[in-house]
This record gives structure tokens, sequence and C-alpha cells, in this order.
């Protein structure tokens, strides 16, 4: 039986709708996010609560209010003078014949209002035993155990945002999010692991204990590409492939996207330009390998000895990198792999191991992405030409941390993650990414993303960004400001039908029960075998 909470007073379809929080709710269990459900003559209005307040029938009862020990006085005044109540933002409505759509009309006065009970949860965002849809559960509404789920379908449809302030569990919705991925096989993922968190364990936020990473989870459906792979090996694993990446793959585009962090001056791009338009893949190299006679090559050149000695200094910092080689024994230094594993359907994290000053990331996360890209806009252009199912590309979703320094509105323009986000997924490619400083993110960009997963934020500028284009933001911007720091989210957009709050999963050993079925027992050279 539905537990009721209250009655409807006031409000409007724009506004929202004023309820009185009915005797005896204990008004310290109603919270901020939480999910109640109108009950109007026609039509059940599903709602959020917004905010909460103190109201009294007389003012003149706060001139004088009762002291501690008079309990009658207070007894009395409780039970029809003063009383609390709630905000309440209607998102959907279900009609009579079980059709959820947008709110169209408006409840009566005095409508009762219920706590939205297991079988609304399921009505509205979906139920993990419906075999016809792929749902995910990320969690459950506050003070209640029926899970939230994502649509993972509609989930990839578009690029989409983890975002939090430092602390608040990023890394650990993400690899729930992306568990889920794998688990439907929505979508094979990319991941660029700046930290080590994702492939083979990660440290519990707050304890000393550890969880599982997604290639422990998963086995041989995850392949780990390493750039330092003594560090991957003292953790206890073998990396699946060595990647070594030779200067001639290095594109005038990859440094490029690098002016900011490199200091590169306008006359130094041009000098790039220069270098790429003589010696074409072998610019890097042939840069780099001047040394003492910078100013005769900048003379044979025609370019400015200054500019090309200061683009050489910059440039040297790139070749101190281990995993950069003149020469490599692969060709491609294991992109061809990389991307033979993506279009098999086997998830590929990248780790960096001690390799993590934002530079390298920068670097190796535009550079494989604008390989990776390129392939896809082939293989899409194929599948357009044959219109053959086979030919079709595999979704895929490139997950990347430290996202305001790909997007920001100078990056944006420059990297390929800019394209990315734009394109809506239009060459089979989408986003996942995940940052603390949204406000550090391209506002066009922002208004791209299709569904954000938002826990705790503090900065004013952070949740103003992040609710760039939402509907309802005023609402949403007190929930976000109520949210616990840890194991709390507000998720909204494109895969779930309605904003909610999130208490979300645990990871845990029932999630790695609810993962095992997924898990093939495959070697994984039988599959390298099949690749190559």
């Amino acid at each position: 039986m539905k537990k009721m909470i209250g009655h409807l007073l006031s409000g409007s379809l724009s506004e929202g709708f004023l309820m009185r929080i009915a005797q005896p709710n204990k008004l310290e269990q109603i919270k901020t996010g939480k999910f109640v459900c109108i009950e109007g003559i026609e039509h059940t209005f599903f709602s959020l609560i917004t905010d909460l307040s103190l109201a009294v029938s007389n003012p003149d009862i706060l001139l004088f209010p009762p002291a501690a020990h008079e309990s009658l006085l207070t007894s009395i005044i409780s039970k029809k003078d003063v009383y609390a109540t709630a905000r309440i933002k209607a998102m959907l409505m279900l009609t009579a014949e079980r059709r959820v759509m947008p709110v169209k009309t408006i409840p009566p006065h005095f409508a009762p209002i219920y706590e939205a009970s297991p079988q609304d949860v399921a009505a509205i965002f979906g139920d993990e035993k419906d075999t016809t849809k792929p749902y995910f559960s990320i969690g459950c509404p506050i003070d209640m155990q029926t899970p939230v789920c994502l649509n993972l379908e509609r989930l990839t449809e578009r690029s989409n945002g983890i975002f939090g302030k430092t602390g608040t569990g990023k890394t650990f919705l993400t690899r729930l999010v992306l568990a889920g991925l794998m688990k439907h096989e929505q979508a094979v993922n990319l991941i660029f692991d700046m930290h080590s968190e994702y492939g083979l364990q990660a440290r519990k936020e707050g304890s000393n204990h550890f969880v599982k990473g997604l290639k422990t989870l998963f086995g041989s459906r995850v392949a780990l590409f390493s750039l330092d792979p003594a560090s991957t090996r003292r953790r206890g694993a073998t990396p699946d492939v060595e990647l070594a990446i030779p200067l001639n793959q290095i594109a005038v585009d990859d440094i490029i996207s690098l002016q900011e962090e490199l200091n590169l001056h306008a006359t130094a791009v041009e000098a790039i330009h220069l270098l790429a338009a003589r010696y074409r893949h072998e610019w890097l190299t042939t840069l780099l390998s001047q040394g003492e006679r910078l100013k005769e090559f900048a003379h044979e050149l025609g370019g400015h000895p200054e500019s090309i000695a200061a683009l050489y200094r910059k440039i040297k910092r790139i070749e101190h990198f281990p995993f950069i080689q003149h020469q490599s024994k692969y060709q491609t230094g294991g992109l061809d792999e990389l991307i033979a594993y993506l279009s098999k359907g086997i998830s590929v994290i990248i780790e960096f191991g001690n390799q993590t000053s934002t530079l390298c990331y920068l670097l190796m996360a535009n550079m494989i992405s604008r390989r990776i890209h390129a392939e896809w806009v082939g293989k899409t252009e194929k599948f357009l030409a044959s219109q053959k199912k086979e030919d079709e590309p595999k979704k895929l979703m490139i997950t990347i941390e430290e996202a305001h320094k790909f997007l920001n509105p100078y990056a944006a323009r420059q990297t390929i993650f800019g394209t990315i986000a734009r394109e809506m997924r239009k060459y089979y490619v989408s986003l996942l990414v995940v940052d603390q400083r949204p406000s550090g993110i391209d506002q066009e960009v922002l208004s791209q993303i299709g569904t954000k997963i938002i826990a705790q934020l503090n900065d004013e500028k952070d949740i103003a960004a992040v609710l760039t284009g939402t509907a309802h933001a005023q609402e949403l911007r007190t929930i976000l400001a109520t949210l616990d720091s840890k194991k709390q989210a507000l998720i909204l957009g494109h895969a779930v039908a309605m904003p909610v709050v999130i208490q979300t999963r645990e990871y845990d050993e029932a999630f790695y029960q609810a993962m095992a079925p997924i898990v093939q027992k495959t070697d994984i050279d039988t599959l390298i075998n099949e690749l190559f």
C-alpha cells in the first residue's frame, strides 16, 4: 500500500506545486530529491521534491513560540496551526492508458501525494528484467530500494558526462556505467586510464580495500594496453599490448592541439606547417634530429631561426617519454592492434602507469582518438555505400578524464574531442567525459551532452555550467546543492525519462556476481590469433 505524505495546496505548471506535508509524517525523513506521485483524477504526475519550508496559519504564533517545556502547547498547535510544506516539480505524467508523456495539465486542489512505489519507478525508468531493452541499474531513489535503470541504447546515442568535485566518486560511477555497457554489449569502449583505476583493480574510496577493475571482471572481453609496461607488471599483470609510438605517427594536428600546454606561439605553428609541407610524415623526426645545426636547417627550410629553435626546445619534451621511439618494431607502434581489438568488439583500456603528466595524457589521448575517429569515419562511409549489416561499425565510446583540458572553449575547436562531441555519434563514435570542473568545458559542447550523471558540486559556476540547456534548471540547482558528498548523484538527460536523485549502486561482490554471466572463458591468445 502506498504511503501518503501530503496533499496539493497550490501551484502552476511552470513554477511547480506546493504540498502540505501530512501528519504523522516525520519532516526530517522527507528530503529534497525524493521521488513522489501526485494522484490526479485521470493522470498520475511523477514529481521531485525540490524544496522544503515551514509555515504557520497565523503569523502571531511566531511572536510567542512555545517554550521547550511546553510540550502540550506544542502538540496542540502542531495539529493545525504550524505545518511544513514542500515544493514539487512535476516531470512526467502517466495517463489512464498507462502511457508516459510530458506534463501538459495540472492536478486538482487537494490531490493526494504519495511516496513513489517500486511499480512507479519501474514504469518510468524500466526494469533490468525486461529483455526487450538494455536496462542497467545504476542505483536507487532516495529512501527506496528499487533500482533506477539507465536505458543503455539511448545512452550510446549521444555523448555523455560524469561530473562532480574531487572525492565524490566520479571514477566509481564511470566504472559502473562502463560495466553496464560491456555487460549488455551496447558499445565497445576505449578508456584513457590516467591513474590506472579501470583495468585491474583500484582502491575503494576512503579505505584500504580494493575493488575489481574491468579487465578483472570481463577477462578476455577487455584488452590492456600499456604505455608503462613495468608499472603494469609491478601491479601483477601483463599488458596485452605494449604501446610504443613512432614519431612519424604524431601528426601536425596532434601538436597544434597542445599549443597551450607547450606554450607555442603563432610563429611556431607556422613553422610546423612549413615542416609538414616539406617532410610530410617525417616532419617531427627530421626536426628533432637536427641538434647542433638548427640555424642551417632553418635557412634551408625558409623559416625564422629563433622560431625553429624555440619549437625544437618545446617539442623536445615529447621525445623524453619512454614510449616515444624513432624506430619501432611495429610500423604503427600498436595502433593497428588497438583498432583491430576495437573492431572485433573488445574494449581497450590504455594505462599510463607512471606517465601521468598532463602533456603525456593530452598528447596520447588526442593522437589515438584522432586515428580511431578517422578509421570509424571510413567504416561508416563504407557502410553507407554498401548498406550491408556486416559493414556497420560497432558503437564506440571514448572515455576521457580531465575533460576540461580537451574541451575548453579554445581546445574544443582544436582537438578531435570537440569534433566528436558536436557530431552526436554521426560516425558511431561518442564520448564519456569525466570532469570536476564542468565550467571549464565549452558551453556548446556541454549542450551536446546527452546524459549527465552529477555528483556533488559546490562551485556556483560549475553548477550553472552543468545545467546548461537543461529544463527545470532552477529547481535542479537546489537539489544539486543538497547532495551528499559520496554515493549520491543526480541523473538527467537522454538515457532516463526524468531527472532523479539516486543512491548509487554498491560496487561489491553482489555486483561482481551480476556481471559474472557475461564473462567469457575464451583464452586471450585465441582471440589474438583470430585478430591477427
